[in-house]
């Protein structure tokens, strides 16, 4: 997710001098000089050094197991700027007391975010003021919509359904394509057909002003073929099987939070 980040701040004109990054991993600082001509910094030293007190966003990226190991090393060294974080569960508290500074967003993009098309939830702290939550819009405009929360709790939900979704999503085209290739289609046939069939109705969705459940309707003529394969997921349950996998995202999420921001 730095990543998509970096390259969207690059696509939109940030100059490449004005982001700094700590990276600790040698092979992923080489994939960052690779990918975008960015020197990483192997540790907060180098960081220090290279200008992180002039910093006005520092942006958390890493998984929520090791967030207290990368906080240590920069304790004291944060509280000026803006704190911007796309960790799974830990919560704004806990950056607040690593960072020393209460100017703190929650962020929960998704991977779609890598070419522009991400959904992100977000959630602000009390401190944050107008001009940050612009900062922040500016930083992840290019990686797609924007959806600010009233309630810190519903991070985890966001993370549960459009964090994990595109998972989701790519785990019914797998069946898609499997169930394509048992009807004389070839995988390629199989994989062009479900994500162009995927992506339109997701691209449908978006611009009608109906409902899922109407536009469903619209395509199932009973007694039809449509018909055939919604009465044979519903007699199999899967609308309730995906409404527990998103309830078991929402509280692994929380575990999380609880396990590793505390």
């Amino acid at each position: 997710m730095a990543s998509a980040i970096i390259g969207g701040l690059l696509r939109a004109g940030r100059p490449l001098d004005s982001l700094l990054v700590l990276e600790p991993w040698e092979a992923q600082r080489q994939r960052l000089a690779q990918d975008f001509g960015l020197q990483a910094c192997a540790d907060a030293v180098a960081l220090d050094a290279a200008g992180l007190a002039q910093a006005e966003l520092v942006v958390w990226a890493v998984k929520p197991q090791l967030f207290k190991a990368a906080a240590a090393p920069l304790a004291g060294r944060l509280a000026h700027a803006l704190q911007l974080s796309v960790m799974a569960g830990i919560p704004s508290a806990a950056l607040a007391q690593a960072s020393g500074s209460e100017r703190v967003v929650r962020a929960m993009p998704n991977t779609p975010a890598l070419i522009g098309q991400g959904m992100t939830g977000l959630y602000a702290r009390a401190a944050v003021s107008a001009g940050d939550r612009q900062l922040v819009e500016q930083v992840l405009a290019p990686t797609g919509a924007l959806l600010w929360l009233a309630q810190e709790s519903q991070i985890d939900a966001v993370t549960a359904l459009s964090g994990s979704g595109p998972a989701y999503f790519f785990f019914m085209v797998e069946a898609m394509m499997q169930a394509a290739q048992e009807l004389g289609l070839s995988a390629e046939q199989g994989r062009q057909l479900a994500f162009a069939t995927c992506g339109g109705a997701a691209a449908l969705g978006l611009q009608s002003g109906e409902s899922p459940t109407q536009l469903r309707e619209k395509v199932t003529s009973k007694g039809g073929t449509t018909h055939a394969a919604i009465s044979s997921l519903q007699a199999e349950g899967v609308d309730a099987a995906i409404r527990r996998a998103v309830l078991a995202a929402e509280r692994r999420a929380r575990e999380l939070g609880e396990e590793f921001g505390r």
